[in-house]
């Protein structure tokens, strides 16, 4: 058969249901192929970075790759941004890219280009994917595309990309494209190291499990649960894993980090052991005083990757294993031991909460944005997810927000790129298979990748996107305000956004704006009045609101902004 139809019946025999793209002269053939010969939805969208964000959240959404495709020169580099957001969140996606024809490559030429979009990118791609390969002949075909699947869900998941010169599109092919089962390649949880971890978890009085996005990227949540309730140890999470405990589950001890709960940094500092799951320990937890965070306390990391166990909080017990080995020996163990009753350390949690709600860091005109976060999460039961942006939000959403047990809350972390949640949004509601999702955006992320509310819109997606607007890009502004002297260059002087209510209207979604707290309930009614429908609301919030708390940069995690000062400047 034509090559470009071996890896669109390759793809749909592998589970995938959606390919996220725009067009491209060096992705025709197979994009005609997928349209003509598989079910698989084509889901076009205005720009490859939206397209790769897509397939990151579908990826997280259901655990197969997420695929996302794109013609060469500009079409490839447009993904990258979305490719490393993937490789650093532990995504699994295959990104296909076209090529121009193999005696159009430059090759060893002293030459920049030959071919027309002729681009390196599987050079460019190397440092942000698991693997980035070229084929070179289209024997190569099946299996490239068996490896590059079975590389982006083994391990830490992460991205493949797999570039195909047009010649090879159209060349035949005599193979089959039934998918063929890959063996899951795990690092096997040493029984001794888990042993000594119940063993000293048994001894603790003030214990915590502290879970990262390796939790759900390794598929593992459901296990995560039965052994933070068998051992009744309560449950901080990173920015990645605030999905992984319901907000009302009684274990849950809220959100850690440079701007985590301040109960939950200063639950954290009060800690005698930690159990680290799916999370690499970087600065936005720990703070930069990693000798604070160390402490006198037992930590035990369990990581699938050697390297970031004792990278940069040292004298952890490591336990080198993939999640789920891990839980494959210590559910059984814990289920013969007995845990002691952890009432006291859960109601000296419970204190610190009610002395710092979130609801009260901040002192702000009009609308606070955490008591607004509490108020979507009240009308939002039915939603599949929350999709949040990067920025000041994206704070205030992790330390609001009532995840409930089911729901997923994605957001791009490593990467941190404005402009993540629209796109993905798209992605993780064809995931979603109808479900309505919860979109969280700011006015400078928003604006990165605007263009997609048409994809919405064409797409009949149901998305409920709300738009805190405080008309600057508050992050940065925060940062000017701590270091240089209030001077907002490039953030409030010289910025500017549009009345996003009007932009939404444009495209043919409803929408509404308020400004003042006592037009919350009216308005969030309103936002879910039509469920199955696209609508936006633009809240609008004071451009000088602060995301607070924020570990004071320097200090401990447990001494927190504005109450602490830095003794250093910042460099995330």
């Amino acid at each position: 058969m034509k090559a470009s139809d071996y890896i669109a019946r390759s793809l749909e025999s592998r589970g995938v249901r959606h390919v996220f793209e725009m067009s491209g002269g060096m992705i025709a053939h197979l994009l005609d192929s997928i349209g003509a010969k598989t079910g698989i939805r084509v889901v076009s969208t205005h720009h490859e970075q939206a397209a790769a964000f897509a397939a990151d959240a579908t990826g997280r959404m259901t655990g197969i790759p997420g695929v996302a495709m794109a013609t060469s020169g500009p079409g490839a580099t447009n993904l990258l941004t979305g490719i490393g957001s993937c490789y650093f969140d532990s995504s699994p996606a295959v990104f296909i890219t076209g090529q121009v024809n193999r005696h159009e490559l430059r090759g060893d030429r002293a030459i920049r280009q030959l071919g027309f979009q002729e681009t390196d990118i599987v050079s460019m791609a190397q440092a942000i994917t698991k693997a980035a390969w070229q084929v070179r002949d289209v024997s190569e075909l099946p299996r490239l595309l068996d490896d590059a699947f079975a590389l982006a869900t083994s391990g830490r998941p992460g991205p493949v990309l797999l570039d195909v010169p047009m010649d090879i599109q159209r060349a035949n092919i005599d193979a089959s494209p039934e998918h063929r089962e890959t063996a899951r390649s795990e690092t096997r949880a040493p029984e001794e190291d888990v042993r000594r971890m119940l063993s000293d978890l048994r001894r603790a009085k003030k214990p915590l499990v502290l879970a990262g996005g390796g939790v759900h990227a390794s598929g593992t949540a459901a296990e995560f649960l039965e052994l933070v309730h068998l051992t009744g140890t309560p449950v901080v999470t990173s920015l990645m894993a605030r999905d992984v405990i319901g907000f009302h589950d009684p274990l849950h001890a809220g959100f850690i980090g440079s701007y985590g709960n301040r109960w939950a940094n200063l639950a954290l500092g009060a800690s005698d052991f930690i159990l680290v799951l799916g999370s690499r320990l970087d600065i936005r937890q720990t703070g930069s005083d990693t000798n604070a965070f160390r402490g006198e306390r037992v930590i035990h990391h369990v990581d699938c990757e050697p390297g970031e166990i004792n990278n940069r909080v040292g004298e952890c017990c490591p336990i080198v294993a993939d999640l789920r080995s891990f839980f494959a020996a210590a559910l059984p163990a814990a289920r013969e031991l007995p845990f002691p009753d952890r009432a006291d350390w859960l109601a000296e949690i419970d204190a610190l909460r009610r002395r710092w709600p979130d609801t009260g860091e901040l002192d702000v005109k009009g609308i606070n944005p955490n008591q607004f976060m509490h108020e979507l999460s009240r009308v939002s039961g039915s939603a599949a997810a929350y999709v949040v942006d990067v920025g000041q939000h994206q704070m205030w959403a992790a330390q609001s927000i009532e995840v409930a047990e089911g729901q997923r809350f994605l957001t791009s972390g490593g990467m941190g790129s404005m402009g993540f949640a629209l796109p993905a949004s798209i992605g993780a509601a064809l995931a979603a298979e109808g479900r309505p999702l919860v979109v969280i955006a700011g006015d400078g992320g928003f604006q990165s990748n605007i263009q997609e509310l048409q994809t919405v819109v064409r797409n009949k997606l149901p998305l409920k996107i709300v738009l805190i607007n405080n008309q600057c890009h508050g992050m940065v502004r925060q940062f000017q305000e701590s270091y240089f002297e209030a001077r907002y260059q490039s953030t409030y002087w010289g910025y500017s956004a549009p009345d996003f209510a009007r932009v939404a209207e444009a495209y043919g979604i409803a929408a509404k704006t308020i400004a003042a707290a006592e037009e919350s309930a009216d308005a969030l009614a309103w936002l879910w009045s039509r469920p199955d429908e696209p609508a936006l609301l633009q809240v609008m919030i004071d451009t000088f609101a602060n995301a607070y708390p924020k570990i004071a940069f320097g200090r401990p995690n447990t001494e927190m902004e504005p109450f602490a000062t830095p003794v250093g400047m910042e460099s995330t």
